[in-house]
């Protein structure tokens, strides 16, 4: 047993451990077993009961609001078990002060992350703040909804029906996203050569529209990664990499990523690939396995995600990874997503037959029979050892033939 995000040990009553109580009530909830040493020992307490009533007046006194927890005695090992649930009046604080866990660590939120949890306290999201400035058109919105929606022309009734403007405060954030000018970050775009460190061409696509971008890094793709080619009398376009994927992964970054950093959609386009990362990292509430799955129940961005929506640009909200991997249904190379703390990145392979030698082939030949599988599991039924195996796996993992599923002595393998 080890301390985790969600779960820390204390081997007696501190006051620090008021300040996990307010990390786990700010973010995923946890729990504090009392009486266990840091490396999961169990030490035991002299009186469990006498321990339970004073974490509970701790807590009382020390924790604004008060949370949501529930004591438990493990009579056995003398030990109590603190659960603290996930609350909705943030920032729960202790001292005026609001805590976070930083993996098994306990950490002070900085203004940034103060001011979130204000925001998700008052049940309100940052696109819904009043915009910047009120001095905003709309000319490309008005165009597109001209194009998609019907209408003859965009008026304040229609801004209001969007969720983009209310007669008590006017634009919010979101507006001013989808007017032709704001002061938000946008899309930088770099496209490289054979490696990293030649750039063919750079491209920042910032303070317009939000769909202007997107429509501009989409023409930006079709120079690239699109190209005629003549069959027989016929001219037949050809997609390195399928469009609709491209259009997903850009539209779905626009559309989730965190609005009150200043930082860009950096979409890097390679030779053999496209790596596009977007700030922020999953909303709270959504696990990596939900969002991995395609199950995003929970939008940051649900106002710009409507208007997205109304506009075609995305079918039914929160399925863009479901999309972007039905593009590639007939690919060998599939897309990889990637989930970090303040950050989410997917890569869209070149498609292209798969190239294997043959002592790869018969790894794969495995895999595709029946998947995911250990590389114990694999070397029942391949003629090589374990260190040729692992190679070849590596090898075959970095060309995207095959995806690691798990850690550690949970790993495998699938296509």
């Amino acid at each position: 047993m080890k301390e985790t995000r969600q779960l820390e040990f204390k081997s007696d009553i501190s006051n620090t451990f008021l300040k996990t109580v307010s990390a786990f009530a700010n973010y995923d909830g946890g729990q504090i077993l009392f009486g266990v040493g840091d490396t999961g020992e169990i030490i035991g307490l002299k009186d469990p009961a006498e321990t339970c009533l004073a974490i509970e007046n701790k807590i009382n006194d020390a924790i604004r609001p008060q949370p949501q927890y529930e004591l438990s005695v493990n009579e056995k090992d003398k030990t109590v078990t603190l659960t603290v649930e996930a609350g909705r009046a943030k920032p729960y604080t202790y001292k005026s002060k609001a805590y976070r866990r930083n993996d098994t660590a306990t950490i002070e939120v900085d203004e940034l992350e103060l001011s979130r949890l204000i925001l998700q306290g008052r049940n309100i999201y940052y696109e819904e703040l009043p915009a910047d400035t009120q001095e905003l058109s709309f000319l490309e919105l008005e165009r597109r909804a001209k194009q998609e929606i019907g209408i003859k022309s965009l008026n304040k009734d229609i801004l209001k029906t969007l969720n983009l403007y209310n007669d008590g405060e006017g634009y919010n954030h979101a507006a001013e996203l989808l007017a032709d000018h704001n002061h938000f970050p946008g899309i930088d775009i770099a496209r490289f050569g054979e490696d990293i460190s030649i750039i063919l061409k750079r491209a920042v696509l910032e303070k317009e529209s939000i769909l202007y971008e997107l429509e501009k890094a989409v023409e930006l793709y079709r120079d690239y990664y699109q190209y005629e080619e003549i069959r027989g009398m016929d001219r037949v376009k050809v997609e390195k990499i399928p469009e609709e994927a491209f259009r997903e992964t850009i539209a779905n970054a626009l559309i989730h990523r965190t609005w009150d950093v200043n930082a860009q959609i950096r979409v890097l386009m390679f030779e053999d690939r496209i790596e596009v990362s977007s700030p922020g990292g999953l909303p709270a509430g959504l696990s990596e396995e939900e969002y991995l799955k395609g199950n995003i129940s929970m939008l940051r961005n649900p106002i710009l995600g409507n208007v997205f929506y109304r506009l075609h640009i995305v079918e039914i909200l929160g399925t863009g990874i479901i999309r972007i991997k039905e593009a590639y249904k007939e690919s060998q190379k599939k897309p990889v997503f990637e989930v970090f703390e303040n950050s989410i990145k997917v890569t869209l392979p070149v498609i292209s037959s798969i190239n294997l030698n043959a002592d790869e082939a018969v790894v794969y030949a495995v895999l595709r029979k029946n998947y995911p599988k250990s590389i114990s599991e694999i070397m029942e039924e391949v003629p090589f050892g374990k260190s040729k195996t692992a190679a070849l796996l590596k090898r075959m993992v970095e060309n995207h033939y095959v995806t690691i599923v798990g850690s550690g002595r949970g790993t495998k393998y699938k296509i």
